[in-house]
């Protein structure tokens, strides 16, 4: 099971990156938990300063952008 988390406060990119993400995940039949962070104490410890960012298995992905869904396939497979 992939570990999603997405980083950012209550957003419209923020909003858009997790449904995209979703999307994608979804399209390749992967098992996935996702997990929204939006506690900036939390986001700097992990050294993300600009969102949304999207962080899968522990390795930071995407920061700053949201890719297409075709981009987050590709990141996710």
């Amino acid at each position: 099971m992939k570990q999603l988390q997405i980083l950012g406060v209550d957003c419209r990119r923020c909003d858009l990156l997790a449904e995209r993400t979703e999307t994608a995940a979804r399209e390749l039949g992967i098992a996935y938990r996702l997990e929204r962070i939006a506690d900036i104490e939390t986001m700097i410890e992990i050294g993300i300063l600009m969102t949304p960012a999207l962080i899968v298995d522990g390795q930071v992905r995407v920061v700053g952008k949201v890719p297409s869904v075709a981009q987050l396939k590709r990141l996710l497979a």
